[in-house]
């Protein structure tokens, strides 16, 4: 009986905790979503029609890489995965800033119809991420404001 204690001990030692609260919980969870529907969009617009917005369209590829790169680091959130999230999520919440001014103020600034958040050449963070229910907008300043409250030193510290 006590081994098998001990084994269940080491392994949950040696596993990392996917997630360390309840918010944390449904950060992950509304990441995860958001990665699913980037991949889609960008997966859908790259094969069906790539030529018709390129920049707007590789704006959607590089939204679902850091889309991803976000969801594995707010995971992990350990060491050097603690920076990779403060730089992903750094990277998410430039790039609706950037691309949800310029779909606002310049709306086919990035290809045809591309200022429009339900268009085929929309991306994630077109308006400020409009056709998500503004989500993308939110979603980086909720992740900065988790690993701002759970920096990396004080989670290794209490660990040990």
């Amino acid at each position: 009986m006590s081994e098998s204690k001990s084994v269940t001990a080491r392994l949950s030692a040696a596993m990392p905790r996917l997630v360390g609260t309840g918010t944390l919980t449904v950060l992950v969870a509304v990441y995860l979503v958001l990665v699913m529907a980037a991949v889609g969009r960008s997966a859908f617009q790259i094969i069906d029609h790539f030529s018709k917005a390129p920049i707007a369209i590789s704006i959607s590829g590089v939204s679902a890489v850091v889309y991803l790169l976000a969801t594995a680091a707010l995971i992990i959130h350990k060491g050097a995965w603690y920076r990779v999230a403060w730089v992903t999520v750094s990277i998410e919440f430039a790039g609706v800033i950037v691309v949800g001014a310029i779909t606002t103020f310049w709306p086919n600034a990035l290809g045809p119809d591309s200022g429009n958040a339900f268009g085929d050449t929309a991306t994630v963070w077109t308006v400020f991420g409009q056709g998500y229910w503004f989500v993308p907008l939110v979603l980086p300043l909720a992740g900065m404001l988790w690993l701002r409250k759970h920096p990396a030193g004080i989670r290794a510290k209490a660990a040990r």
